[in-house]
């Protein structure tokens, strides 16, 4: 049979038009040469049936060359699901399944497509990688390439840096310095100073790292203590270190470290130590590293030395950026540092009051209690303390009010460092939000027996919270006590699970996107209120409903999957998109673009590429949306 053929000029166009979106924009030129003689360009009028749900299986393959398509999954008298222009492809999900389209596509104006017959679409999948992970996690695909236009946005900054997606085994330097448990802690400094090393790591017969010493531990454990010399470092080391296997890459390391507190960490290969990276081995950025930024939190002397911290965390985060670093992973490390230097403050700020008596916690909430913070964000804080058996109601109340000034002169100093107060007197200084443990329950319980719209509101925020500093077994009693009472609440998940399905995507019903078309914000959307907060919402109502101890909305939206045995392939495309959101949070917010509104976009200043992303994760939303109501409807 005679291969089809095109003629060159209009090979070359159609090859520099697909070459403008993905998954065709990586496609190999193989790959092409199979594809363009057999595409087909058809042309559809307005208001027509492109393909029709209900007329069979197999349609072809479409890709639109020009026009607008909505798809709908029910009739034609229903609301649009999707909204497909230029580039965007369809039916991807059906053909890729083989089986009948769930969807009908109509012309919203006359459309030009390229078709590609279902025989040859199976076969351009085995000839192309990148086009069968285009039909098998497009999602996926998208948010990569999304991040890689990225890097290229940010090529000049990223040219110097070395890239954190590298394996911690490439970056091992030197043989590790060793030694057994027996070894005498003379003979062990002796090794340390003999290779110019800082450490020495404590292994045992199978080579594990069981321990480690370091010149911090000879100070504080030897020299202060006046330990003799020739005990055995097995005394004096720190027991069960912190370790990653080699295969673990750069960004982890930086992310342990930043949780930590330390400035290398040890590498292993199953299980034997094969080395350690520092600090320094990880973090080459151009202008802060995370060592300099902890380091400056612990030497500066005052809040304004401080708050010149807070900017290099700026930094550092569009650097990161810079690097195509993810979303989880940069609010990871976001919301570490900002965790050290609430602690710096809080640590300095006990120095002058007296509560050496009190059983306190200091308790994130919001998006910090989801360790989900970016760039621009304010104070959302409390306290809880315990009441001791038999304290006076004068001691009582002497012990609230000294909480009290404590925590106002924190919220002050976390406002001078740049995080605003919270306009809601969401703080621990407000006498309504340092409350005892009993108090605490008191008023958790009336939420979640009287769920009033206020309630809903307070349980959106309040119910997200983790222990900052102090004594964090309150804080665990309590959301052990929380979740015991909330899986069986019917009535109150069925009104949060109604809260979570009031915001919808801005998805356009003839335009991709429904943007804010008057007012000061004309031709923008808010990614926050009506793009993170659907998934944080879902996530909540998820842990809330299968008691879920975890406060971060990725891991409350995996551990629900596992419970609700959900394809772990719907679960990160999920997770895929909400991080996606994160990242256009964290970029606009980088750039400044929006100073008093700095989560909202213009989504058609896009590029194609991040267009057709934000639109998967919107699409992801809406489907979050509906697996909540299909999940709860009927048990509620």
């Amino acid at each position: 049979m005679n291969e089809p053929t095109t003629p060159p000029l209009v090979y070359d166009s159609v090859r520099e038009f697909l070459r403008r979106h993905p998954p065709f924009s990586t496609m190999s030129e193989a790959a092409f040469r199979f594809l363009i003689p057999r595409l087909k360009l058809a042309y559809f009028p307005k208001d027509s049936i492109i393909v029709d749900r209900q007329a069979g299986p197999f349609p072809p393959f479409h890709i639109i060359q020009s026009g607008t398509v909505t798809s709908q999954t029910a009739g034609l008298d229903t609301l649009p699901d999707r909204v497909l222009t230029t580039g965007e492809c369809f039916p991807v999900g059906a053909l890729s399944a083989g089986g009948q389209p769930t969807r009908t596509y109509r012309a919203v104006d006359d459309v030009f497509a390229y078709l590609l017959g279902v025989d040859d679409f199976s076969r351009l999948r085995g000839l192309s990688p990148e086009f069968e992970r285009f039909c098998t996690q497009a999602v996926t695909v998208l948010a990569q390439q999304s991040l890689a236009e990225l890097q290229r946005h940010y090529s000049q900054v990223a040219a110097d840096q070395n890239s954190l997606t590298r394996p911690l085994g490439e970056l091992v330097a030197r043989e590790p310095v060793t030694c057994d448990a027996a070894t005498t802690l003379r003979e062990a400094l002796k090794r340390m100073r003999g290779n110019s090393v800082r450490s020495i790591i404590v292994i045992d017969e199978a080579l594990a790292p069981i321990g480690v010493f370091t010149l911090n531990d000879l100070r504080d454990r030897v020299v202060l203590q006046e330990v003799s010399l020739d005990v055995p470092i097995a005394q004096v080391m720190t027991r069960n270190p912190m370790t990653l296997p080699a295969a673990s890459t750069a960004l982890e390391a930086m992310q342990q470290m930043a949780a930590g507190g330390f400035h290398q960490m040890i590498v292993t290969d199953h299980g034997r130590v094969v080395g350690t990276v520092a600090e320094h081995d990880l973090f080459a950025l151009q202008r802060v590293s995370l060592r300099q930024i902890r380091h400056a939190i612990r030497s500066a002397r005052t809040i304004p030395a401080l708050a010149q911290v807070a900017g290099d965390i700026r930094h550092l985060a569009n650097n990161l950026l810079a690097q195509g670093v993810s979303a989880e992973a940069l609010t990871r490390t976001v919301s570490a540092l900002n965790d050290a230097m609430t602690h710096e403050v809080l640590t300095r700020t006990l120095q002058d009051y007296d509560l050496t008596n009190i059983n306190w916690c200091w308790m994130a909430l919001g998006s910090e209690g989801r360790g989900e913070q970016t760039l621009a964000t304010d104070q959302d804080n409390a306290l809880i303390y315990r009441v001791a058996p038999g304290l006076s109601a004068g001691e009582q109340l002497r012990q609230r009010r000294e909480l009290l000034a404590f925590a106002r002169e924190v919220n002050e100093a976390l406002n001078a460092l740049g995080f605003p107060l919270c306009k809601g007197g969401i703080m621990a200084s407000n006498a309504e939000w340092c409350l005892s443990e009993e108090t605490w329950r008191e008023r958790f319980m009336q939420w979640l027996t009287e769920p009033t719209p206020e309630a809903l509101l307070r349980a959106n925020i309040f119910f997200d919270f983790r222990p900052l500093a102090g004594d964090s077994a309150l804080t665990d009693r309590l959301s052990e006590w929380l979740l015991a009472r909330t899986q069986d609440n019917k009535l109150f998940l069925r009104l949060m699970v109604a809260n979570a399905l009031q915001t919808e995507p801005p998805l356009g019903l003839i335009r991709a996107f429904s943007v804010d078309d008057d007012g000061p914000h004309s031709g923008t959307l808010d990614l926050k209120t009506r793009g993170t907060r659907i998934f944080v919402d879902a996530a909540r109502v998820f842990a809330l409903a299968n008691g879920i101890a975890e406060t971060g909305t990725a891991e409350r939206l995996r551990i629900a999957g596992e419970q609700l045995k959900i394809e772990r392939r719907h679960v990160d495309t999920t997770v895929e998109a909400f991080h996606y959101l994160q990242v256009l949070r964290l970029r606009s917010q980088g750039r400044g673009d929006q100073p008093t509104t700095p989560n909202r976009i213009d989504p058609y200043a896009l590029n194609d590429i991040d267009q057709r992303m934000l639109k998967e994760a919107l699409r992801q939303a809406r489907k979050l949306q509906q697996r909540l109501k299909e999940t709860y409807s009927m048990s509620l």
